[in-house]
């Protein structure tokens, strides 16, 4: 049987908090994410057209949280500068200094969120990055 070819609609990572009512504060405070889909015991929200990323209570979900996190979620911005003057005001935990990775393109700076996933800002430095 041949895959399907038509295309997807939409995309969600997923992660798994201990307490989601923090995690929903943050997202929506301080990253202003619009919620997208309230599931209940998970709340769905929307990063930009077509990428979302969920949170999970970890006692319903598929999986279970975990003090190692392996996943950083990654935001593209338009104006890094402005975002990191907002993330050093709001004081958030293991904020980054700006760096440049000529390597892949960005500028950048990473923090993490309530429960310690990192989550990156960053700008293209050059076209096609």
């Amino acid at each position: 049987m041949p895959r399907p070819d038509t295309p997807n609609t939409l995309a969600i990572t997923f992660l798994y908090y201990r307490d989601l009512p923090a995690a929903t504060r943050f997202y929506e405070g301080i990253l202003g994410l619009p919620l997208a889909i309230d599931q209940g015991w998970c709340k769905i929200y929307e990063i930009c057209f077509g990428a979302h990323v969920g949170l999970v209570d970890e006692t319903r979900g598929m999986n279970k949280w975990q003090p190692v996190k392996t996943v950083q979620l990654c935001i593209r911005v338009p104006d890094v500068d402005a975002w990191h003057a907002y993330a050093k005001e709001e004081n958030l935990d293991g904020l980054s200094e700006l760096f440049v990775n000529d390597e892949i393109g960005i500028r950048a700076f990473v923090f993490n969120d309530p429960e310690g996933y990192q989550i990156e800002i960053q700008t293209a430095t050059r076209n096609g990055a």
